[in-house]
């Protein structure tokens, strides 16, 4: 459950779900990944310019989520076909999940979804035990970065917190 203003908001319970991702249309969700931080990166669509630079960035940051044992999640409405070419083409090797079908249901989970029918931009970090420590809606134009990640991911309780040396 979302707050009925947007975004879900830290201390909340992460919704649990499962979609077919990248690259082998295998399902995920961060319910694997229990015990770790993981990065839930909502994005409006594959192939604009704003979302290639956002996820070729997280890419190019994987040795830095690799220090905090993080999974990032790319989510977005598009079809897993769509995903796999787009990944391709970035050299993106994180999942990227496809929220296509029922559309955007994931992406309303979190408060992370727009009326033009797509995910908004929407960075969302849960601890290791699947509550939500930090959440951020970016104006869809903008690439958020990776540093509010990395802030979010050092504040995180030392029990929680897992960064390998």
């Amino acid at each position: 459950m979302s707050d009925p203003n947007g975004l879900i908001q830290p201390g909340r319970a992460a919704p649990g779900f499962t979609l077919a991702g990248t690259p082998d249309g295998r399902q995920t969700g961060p319910e694997q990944f229990r015990g770790r931080p993981v990065v839930l990166a909502f994005y409006p669509a594959d192939w604009s310019p704003v979302c290639g630079d956002q996820m070729s960035l997280y890419q190019a940051a994987a040795p830095e989520f690799d220090r905090y044992r993080a999974v990032v999640l790319g989510l977005s409405v598009d079809s897993i076909w769509s995903h796999r070419a787009f990944a391709e083409s970035r050299g993106i090797e994180f999942p990227l999940l496809s929220d296509f079908e029922p559309k955007g249901q994931v992406a309303r989970q979190y408060g992370a979804y727009t009326p033009a029918g797509e995910a908004a931009r929407a960075l969302v970090v849960l601890d290791s035990a699947g509550t939500v420590a930090w959440s951020y809606l970016s104006p869809p134009e903008v690439n958020p970065g990776a540093d509010g990640i990395f802030d979010a991911l050092d504040r995180l309780p030392a029990d929680r917190q897992v960064v390998a040396g």
